[in-house]
């Protein structure tokens, strides 16, 4: 059945083409598996709680008749505005319209946040663009630029709140920098979430072509309710597609977590517990709330334009399980640099397990992708990230994080990433064991390598399963890195960065290559520890199986200083060419400029071999292959656009220079 919904209709109907619904609320109280909900063009102020699940056969399906003519909302508009000096208006808001939840009473705050308890779940938007929040009235009215920020000249945009308890209002001062709030669109945050079940188990829904904007969300750390503009709520088997995300005040699309009142920021309100005992805690209790492969994830989220959300684009504790992310366009996360903790990101999944990110646009994000605890049967794929790092201009913010492409930290592997272009000063945080990298062209260093774990001791699962096969602390190594092109594009000079949780600092490599891994063992030093011929000493072997795993490196290039392992035997290394690797932005999309490849033709001797997944074996904890989440082996013959490799294989992404001078990114609406 179909039910339509046109928020312009002269009176409330009764879902049909001629009568239809007003709100598509009213769609959500009553579709069922196998209805499609047809929404009009408009805007749509309201948050649209699903109350029944479609099945895998019949799902439930709400649409946008035009692409992104449907607006789903969290704001409402403010149009009464008295000015009170030069740069300061402001307006009462009555506090009825938040009912029980009050996003200017409530903070941004919880497990794993750093930057202070400051900034509230409300916002003030001046023609779409979210202001930052000033900590005092007079702080407001002067609008100087705010150091951090990414976007110097609109953090002069301020606004600030203080409560009229006698008057039950929240009277708002703003700074609009000479613009009238009386005659431009001026909104604020008043709901918490879009589209979003209250419950779960609410599965097999496809939401598709809508605009999603402005809502309260809150910090969602991975031991806690994680909400977010829109998401599944713990269930199966949704897709969100072609739909435009941004504004969050927090994180945009939310695939986790269940809602556990015993261990949601357990650390912040009762402290007794360290907040990573919280987190195995949630994964353990986490079975007992369903999570399986059966009832958890597989959720399909592709070509949206995610941007402006001020925690991540996509997060998710557990949810995420057996997804696919594909085709996004995911920017300008966190630039406003108002909010600092452990959760910031393009995408920042926990358990990412046999979760698929392809073919991703991510730039100008604190972080582009982060994979934080169980990264097993995790693929990212030909994806493309750039200028996911500080501007030279921006201080950074005190509880804030580090910024790279890639950030895979304290997961045991199978954890694989092949034919991405990583063009950002960092491109991976290496705080992580259990990695192979393959055919991907590197512009950034390797961070982290060997450091960043501290004693914690992580999950693994069974293979393909989210069930708990056993606890172990990172020992690191048990990588492989395999027809790589590394590019020394950016100064080899370290950076200093400062701590998230404390007064420390670190000075971070930023050498490209390999040759941070030159302590590390190749397979023969590591095995040869081992003696198999004799009943095994367990006290001898103590010390070997707490020491770092094996490394193995082939078939790689090295340009412009980067530096190779110094156990590599097959490989290319030229320090006198001068390689460049810039991107234009064309009217068909971005390309890549480089003369990459008239080296590789001048070295056309230099030719590395075929990978697949007897090559790359098996993680080492929990014993499980690089392959597909099926458990069918890869064998790495297509490239980054998926042109087929035959016999002459060439090192990085692309099979062939024409296939690299193609776009390396179009929007996935222009096909």
């Amino acid at each position: 059945m179909q039910y339509y919904v046109n928020c312009n209709a002269e009176f409330d109907g009764i879902g049909t083409k001629e009568r239809p619904f007003r709100r598509i609320s009213e769609a959500a109280k009553i579709a069922l598996p196998g209805d499609e909900v047809l929404v009009l063009p408009g805007i749509y102020r309201e948050y649209v709680d699903p109350q029944n699940a479609g099945t895998e056969q019949d799902r439930i399906t709400y649409r946008s008749t035009e692409p992104l003519g449907a607006v789903i909302t969290g704001a409402e508009p403010v149009t009464e505005w008295t000015r009170e000096s030069e740069n300061l208006w402001t307006a009462r808001i009555d506090n009825g319209i938040f009912n029980s939840y009050n996003p200017y009473t409530t903070y941004v705050y919880g497990d794993w946040y750093f930057a202070g308890r400051t900034k509230h779940t409300g916002a003030v938007y001046l023609n779409g663009k979210m202001l930052y929040e000033a900590g005092s009235k007079e702080e407001c009215e002067k609008g100087e630029i705010y150091p951090c920020s990414w976007e110097p000249e609109a953090s002069r945009l301020k606004w600030y709140s203080e409560q009229d308890e006698k008057n039950n209002q929240t009277i708002l001062y703003a700074n609009f920098q000479g613009k009238d709030p009386t005659k431009e669109n001026v909104e604020i945050n008043v709901r918490r979430e879009c589209f979003m079940p209250s419950v779960t188990g609410i599965g097999y829904i496809t939401v598709s072509g809508f605009r999603i904007d402005k809502a309260a969300t809150t910090w969602a750390p991975p031991a806690a309710f994680q909400d977010c503009m829109i998401g599944p709520h713990w269930s199966k088997g949704w897709i969100i597609e072609d739909c435009e995300i941004s504004n969050s005040k927090c994180a945009g699309i939310g695939l986790g977590k269940y809602r556990d009142p015993d261990n949601d920021h357990y650390f912040t309100y009762r402290q007794v517990k360290s907040p990573t005992q919280m987190e195995r805690d949630a994964v353990c209790r986490g079975q007992y709330h369903g999570w399986l492969k059966e009832k958890v994830g597989s959720h399909i989220i592709r070509r949206n334009n995610i941007h402006n959300c001020e925690q991540g684009g996509i997060i998710g504790r557990m949810g995420a399980v057996f997804s696919i992310i594909e085709d996004n366009h995911i920017h300008h996360i966190n630039n406003m640099m108002e909010l600092g903790g452990a959760e910031i990101s393009g995408i920042k999944l926990h358990a990412a397990i046999d979760v698929t990110m392809r073919r991703n646009y991510i730039h100008h994000c604190t972080m582009g992708i982060w994979c934080d605890w169980e990264a097993q049967g995790t693929r990212i794929t030909q994806n493309l990230l750039h200028d996911n790092q500080k501007p030279a201009f921006a201080e950074q913010l005190k509880g804030g994080m580090m910024s790279q492409d890639l950030f895979v930290e304290v997961g045991h592997g199978p954890t694989l990433i092949d034919h991405n272009v990583l063009l950002s000063d960092a491109s991976l945080r290496f705080a992580t064991q259990g990695v192979a990298m393959v055919h991907n062209l590197i512009c950034g260093a390797f961070t982290c390598v060997g450091d960043g774990t501290g004693p914690r001791y992580t999950p693994y699962h069974i293979p393909h399963r989210t069930e708990v096969m056993g606890f172990m602390t990172i020992l690191h190594g048990d990588d492989r890195f395999y027809n790589n092109i590394f590019v020394q594009k950016w100064p080899k000079e370290e950076k200093t960065v400062l701590h998230d949780s404390d007064d420390g600092k670190d000075a971070e490599n930023r050498t490209v290559g390999t040759a941070v891994f030159d302590e590390y063992p190749d397979w023969n030093e590591w095995i040869s520890q081992f003696d198999f011929d004799n009943f095994p000493d367990m006290m001898k072997l103590a010390p070997v199986h707490h020491s770092h795993l094996p490394v193995w490196a082939a078939g790689n290039v090295y340009l412009n200083g980067a530096a190779a392992w110094k156990k590599e035997k097959n490989c290319l290394t030229d320090d006198a060419a001068a390689v460049t690797v810039e991107l234009e932005e064309q009217e068909d999309g971005v390309y890549l400029k480089t003369n990459l490849y008239d080296l590789l033709e001048k070295n056309n001797d230099f030719r590395p071999g075929m990978i697949h997944s007897d090559l790359l074996g098996k993680a080492f904890e929990p014993e499980e292959r690089f392959e597909n989440p099926d458990g069918t082996p890869i064998c790495f013959n297509s490239d980054y656009r998926g042109e087929h490799r035959s016999t002459v294989i060439l090192p990085g992404p692309f099979a062939s220079r024409e296939s690299a001078e193609r776009p390396v990114w179009r929007d996935p609406s222009d096909f």
